[in-house]
C-alpha cells in the first residue's frame, strides 16, 4: 500500500513513532520504521482510533559478587497505546501516548503543523564504491546550478532583445522575476527550501523548491502569490505612469497585467490551473477531473482563437498532470481544503483576476501597442 499523509511523528521510548493515514480511513503506525499496528479503510474515516502494540525490554546484565557479569538477562513486555481523535475538515488531531497505562506524551496537531512537516522518505542504500563518485557529481551539479541560472537569464535577455529591444527585454525580465519571487516568498513562508528562479527563453520563468507540498492550501497560496506580486507591480507602474506621464510605465503596467492574467487561466500547468485543481479535488475526485478537463478544453479554444503556440505546448504538459492526478487520487498525501479554504481561495482568485482586468481595461484606450507586444510574446 502506498504511503499517505503523515499524521503524527513523535518520540516513543527513544525511537521515532510515526502515524500515516488517508481520507479513506486507512492508518498505519510505525515504530523505528517497523510497522506495529494498522487500521483498514472504513466509512468512518475520523473519530477515535486506538493503536496498541507491545515492545520487548531487555534489562541490563547484573554483576555477581566477584565482579563477573551474569549470563542471564531479564526481559519484560511493555504495552504501548496510541489514542487519536481525528477531524479532517478543518484538520485536527488530538493524541495521547501511553506506556503501561501511564501517559508519556499528548498534544494536538493542526493544518499548520502538517504544512511545515517534512515527510519521511525511504533511505536508499548505495554501494560504497560509488559514494565518492556520487559526492563529486553532486558537488559539481550544485556549482553548475548557478551557472545554469546565469546562462538562461542571459539567453532570455538576448532572445527578447532580438524580438523587441534591449530596454523592453529588461522590463520583461523584471516582470518575470517579480512574478516568480512571489512564488518563492510563499514557499519560504511555509518553511520550504528553494532552489531559486530559472528564466527560460520564450517560456517565462520557474520557481523551484527542494521540498514537496503537504496540503492543497499550500498549492493555492504558492500558485496565486506569483500573480498577486505581479498585480502589485502593475499597480506600482500605473501609479508611476500617472505621476510622470511616461508612456513606458503604462506599457509596463499593461504588459505585466496581461502576462499575469494569462498565468491565471484555469488551465494546467498554469498557476490558475493549479488553483482550480486544488479547489476542485478538495471537493471530490470526480469534480476535480471534470473541472480540470473543462479547463483543458477552454485552453484548446483560447489557443486556437488567439494563435497562442505556447499555450498549445503547455496543454500537453497539463494533460499529463490531469491523468497523473486522477490515477493517484486514492494515494494522494495532500490534505484537502476545507469549505472555508475553498471559498477563500475562490474569492482571492476572482479579486486578483478582476484587478488585472481592470488595469488592462483602464489602459486599453492609450494605444493598441500596449497589448500587442505581450500577445506577440505569447504567440511566439
Amino acid at each position: 500500500m502506498e504511503p499517505k499523509l503523515e499524521l503524527l511523528k513523535i518520540d516513543c521510548l527513544g525511537k521515532q513513532l510515526r502515524l500515516e493515514g488517508s481520507l479513506a480511513g486507512w492508518q498505519q503506525l510505525f515504530w523505528d520504521n517497523t510497522l506495529v499496528s494498522q487500521k483498514e479503510a472504513s466509512v468512518d474515516n475520523g473519530g477515535l482510533k486506538v493503536h496498541v502494540f507491545e515492545l520487548t525490554h531487555h534489562s541490563s546484565p547484573l554483576a555477581t559478587e566477584s565482579g563477573e557479569q551474569a549470563i542471564a538477562m531479564t526481559e519484560s513486555k511493555i504495552q504501548v497505546r496510541l489514542e487519536t481523535d481525528l477531524v479532517w475538515q478543518p484538520f485536527r488531531l488530538d493524541y495521547c501516548l501511553l506506556q503501561d497505562d501511564k501517559i508519556i506524551d499528548q498534544g494536538r496537531r493542526t493544518e499548520k503543523d502538517i504544512e511545515r512537516q517534512t515527510p519521511e522518505t525511504p533511505i536508499v542504500k548505495q554501494q560504497k564504491l560509488s559514494m565518492v563518485g556520487l559526492a563529486s557529481l553532486g558537488f559539481k551539479l550544485l556549482k553548475s546550478a548557478k551557472v545554469i541560472k546565469v546562462v538562461l537569464a542571459g539567453a532570455s535577455v538576448a532572445a527578447y532583445s532580438w524580438l523587441f529591444s534591449f530596454q523592453f527585454a529588461l522590463a520583461l525580465i523584471a516582470c518575470l522575476v517579480f512574478h516568480e519571487y512571489g512564488h518563492i516568498r510563499a514557499m519560504k513562508y511555509f518553511g520550504m527550501k528553494t532552489k531559486g528562479i530559472y528564466l527560460i527563453p520564450f517560456m517565462g520563468g520557474l520557481a523551484l523548491s527542494d521540498e514537496k507540498i503537504n496540503t492543497r492550501w499550500q498549492d493555492v497560496v504558492i500558485s496565486i502569490m506569483g500573480p498577486t506580486f505581479g498585480l502589485l507591480m502593475s499597480i506600482a507602474s500605473l501609479i508611476a505612469y500617472h505621476a510622470t506621464g511616461n508612456v513606458f510605465f503604462a506599457g509596463l503596467a499593461a504588459f505585466n497585467a496581461l502576462l499575469n492574467l494569462f498565468n491565471l487561466l484555469p488551465i494546467l500547468p498554469l498557476d490558475g490551473g493549479h488553483i482550480l485543481k486544488s479547489i476542485s479535488f478538495s471537493m471530490n475526485s470526480i469534480m476535480g477531473l471534470v473541472a480540470c478537463a473543462a479547463g483543458a478544453v477552454f485552453g484548446v479554444y483560447i489557443s486556437y482563437t488567439l494563435g497562442l503556440a505556447l499555450l498549445g505546448f503547455l496543454l500537453l504538459i497539463g494533460s499529463l498532470e490531469i491523468i497523473f492526478e486522477w490515477r493517484t487520487r486514492h494515494q494522494s498525501h495532500l490534505l484537502p481544503l476545507d469549505r472555508y479554504g475553498q471559498i477563500f481561495s475562490v474569492i482571492w482568485y476572482l479579486l486578483t483576476v478582476g484587478a488585472l482586468v481592470g488595469i488592462i481595461w483602464h489602459l486599453a484606450g492609450t494605444g493598441d501597442d500596449m497589448l500587442s507586444l505581450p500577445l506577440q510574446i505569447l504567440r511566439s
